[in-house]
């Protein structure tokens, strides 16, 4: 009998060693190939931007520098200007469009995608009013006396109105580097917020939205304007040495992802705000921008244990994922 077993033992090893090895492979073959459509993918896009970039290239340099010569010798009113209005129209164009479902509950195309149902249907005008008024100052007595101050530190590293526009690739780099430097200082800076002591005198504010809506995202405690809101979004220019087109650009976008982030809804094709809007709901939750820290620290799990993790996806059809992927029924 022992000599049988031992022979079955023998002749299994042989087989489930097969099995692993086979399914190395396997998963070699999926993961390469994953990679390979992967990079194809990037570099079809790339080289298609590229060829726009380059194509429109000498039309935008033309119009920089047209510009540089308007402002010959006041370029710190060129800066001033782009800084101040191109970001703050992407902001107030977007929020207002959002104001109008905040405060109506219609188009219902748009409503309809509501992630907190029963929340802000519509929002209360007080509180938004209040949000508002609060919004406005940070604005305008700490970002725009920052973003004064950061015209002469830049010129430092180097000057933001220089010449030559940035090409493609740096300025993708910078971008990167950009979103890197953000979602580091953001997460810590944010986290630190939540301390007790400070929680309670400056970052409870924010907390005030439990179901946030766009605006909100930057009603905050000046401090918090400045440490968690500011701070993450100038480091990176600094450090790169940046060009005012991909300050300004970079400044956009930031305000429109954190508008997205803080919106509400969960529309098609566009990022997915269930992470943020789950930390405004439970508050020790979500930290981070695009979670990376959270998920290396931990502070991520009691999300990726509920539906809204699973809606945590670019929609790409028009079905609310709250009715694709509802939340379980809650127990009497």
């Amino acid at each position: 009998m022992k000599g049988e077993a031992g022979s079955q033992l023998r002749d299994e090893k042989p087989e489930q060693e097969g099995h692993i090895w086979g399914s190395m492979r396997r998963t070699a073959f999926i993961l390469g190939s994953g990679l390979l459509l992967l990079v194809a993918f990037w570099n079809s896009v790339t080289w298609h931007l590229q060829r726009f970039w380059g194509a429109s290239g000498h039309f935008w340099q033309a119009q920089w520098e047209r510009l540089l010569f308007a402002f010959e010798g006041k370029e710190w009113i060129l800066y001033m200007l782009s800084i101040t209005h191109v970001p703050l129209i992407f902001f107030w164009g977007l929020n207002g469009l959002l104001l109008v479902v905040d405060t109506t509950g219609k188009p219902n195309f748009i409503s309809r995608y509501r992630i907190q149902a029963g929340k802000n249907e519509p929002v209360d005008p007080v509180k938004l009013r209040q949000a508002i008024r609060t919004v406005l100052a940070n604005q305008v007595l700490i970002s725009f006396p920052i973003m004064v101050l950061f015209y002469p530190i830049c010129k430092l590293r180097r000057d933001p109105c220089r010449r030559e526009l940035p090409t493609f690739h740096w300025f993708l780099l910078e971008l990167a580097v950009f979103t890197l430097i953000e979602e580091v200082m953001f997460y810590y800076s944010h986290r630190l917020l939540h301390h007790p002591k400070l929680y309670k005198k400056i970052h409870k504010k924010h907390h005030e939205w439990t179901a946030p809506i766009g605006v909100i995202s930057l009603y905050a405690h000046p401090i918090e304007h400045v440490v968690s809101n500011m701070l993450p979004a100038v480091v990176g220019p600094l450090v790169m040495g940046s060009h005012l087109s991909s300050i300004v650009v970079w400044s956009s976008l930031a305000l429109v992802i954190t508008t997205i982030s803080h919106c509400g809804y969960h529309l098609p094709f566009l990022p997915s705000p269930e992470f943020h809007d789950y930390h405004h709901l439970k508050f020790n939750q979500c930290y981070g921008v695009l979670g990376v820290l959270d998920h290396l620290h931990g502070t991520d799990t009691l999300f990726k244990q509920t539906k809204a993790y699973e809606r945590h996806t670019l929609l790409l059809g028009l079905t609310p994922l709250s009715e694709s992927i509802p939340d379980s029924p809650k127990m009497e």
